[in-house]
């Protein structure tokens, strides 16, 4: 007979987390109002261009009152946030079209990116963690921890530098970034898949250390517990005692760390999405930062807030399901 899955409880903790989120997200919405109000960057001259040069301080006092900066801060943040909840964005100040059509337009593309990268990042850091921890203090297990810590050290935005330089530039094997070729006017598939794999492999590989000394570690706990001794004094053979039974206990600690890695995951997608200059959500934040985007500066930092709840959410979720032992109490 199959254990039923405890849905009830897994119910009623998501339910707690989305009454949490509530004020989260407020406060967060209200502080982005506030450090954008704070910003030395005037949204009126960034609107206006160049054009903002030559214009008379009637006709920039007028612009001010047709973007509603002229407001106090409490009350954008106020008409943004009533507005929202009607489903209404606003309109994008630096992109000149509705903040929805913006995510809309680049949601995709950064999921493509994010997703590729935390695939590479998990199915490369558990394979490598397995390897390694099958003979600890091993040539492999030397090599691959030292790369490890040093990638943990080292800056996405250099380490996507490093790539350009190597593989675009000196090897001419994949394109240095953008979505498409400069002279395609339509995006297909191969391009870009080919476009996609350094972004990809470049922000996948900055989050590969820390799933692989997480699965080192567990792994190498687990092949010393007594189930996985008794599991090879059956006789079983290596790589079901490996697979089946130390990789299974050793992956517990990893469930824990996807949704930790989800703020990071952001981060850096920030600053590949730059670098390459791949057209996502995260080059629209830096777009929006520097603008004083309200609008669109809120709605991002929304969606990126709820997704660190989501990533959290999620892996405690899984971590439940995996150890019965674990109770849906968060």
């Amino acid at each position: 007979m199959k254990p039923r899955l405890p849905w009830g409880p897994m119910a009623r903790m998501t339910g707690r987390r989305a009454l949490f989120a509530v004020p989260v997200l407020l406060t967060v919405t209200f502080g982005v109002f506030a450090v954008a109000a704070a910003s030395p960057f005037d949204p009126v001259k960034a609107y206006a261009g160049t054009a903002g040069l030559t214009a008379s301080q009637e006709n920039l006092d007028q612009l001010r009152a047709n973007l509603g900066v002229d407001q106090p801060l409490v009350t954008r943040w106020w008409n943004w946030l009533t507005s929202a909840l009607q489903g209404d964005l606003g309109d994008s100040s630096v992109m000149r079209q509705p903040v929805s059509d913006v995510i809309v337009e680049r949601m995709g593309w950064s999921v493509l990116l994010a997703a590729s990268a935390f695939l590479i990042a998990i199915l490369l850091g558990t394979a490598l963690g397995v390897l390694a921890a099958r003979r600890p203090g091993g040539w492999l297990d030397r090599a691959v921890s030292s790369a490890a810590y040093t990638l943990e050290a080292a800056p996405s935005f250099w380490l996507g530098l490093l790539a350009i330089w190597l593989f675009a530039l000196k090897l001419d094997l994949l394109p240095a970034g953008g979505l498409t070729d400069a002279a395609s006017e339509t995006i297909t598939f191969g391009q870009v898949a080919s476009h996609l794999v350094l972004p990809a492999a470049v922000l996948g590989i900055s989050q590969l250390p820390w799933f692989f000394l997480y699965v080192r570690q567990g792994v190498t706990d687990a092949l010393a517990e007594d189930p996985v001794r008794g599991a090879r004094a059956r006789g079983l053979s290596e790589r079901t005692v490996l697979l089946g039974h130390a990789l299974r206990s050793g992956m517990l600690p990893m469930l824990t760390l996807i949704g930790s890695r989800v703020p990071e995951l952001i981060t850096g997608a920030l600053l590949i999405e730059t670098v390459f200059s791949w057209p996502g959500i995260a080059a629209a934040t830096v777009e929006a930062a520097t603008s004083v985007d309200f609008s669109l500066l809120a709605a991002l930092t929304v969606l990126a807030t709820a997704a660190v709840l989501l990533g959290n959410l999620l892996s405690d979720l899984l971590y439940g399901l995996a150890d019965p032992r674990v109770a849906f109490d968060g």
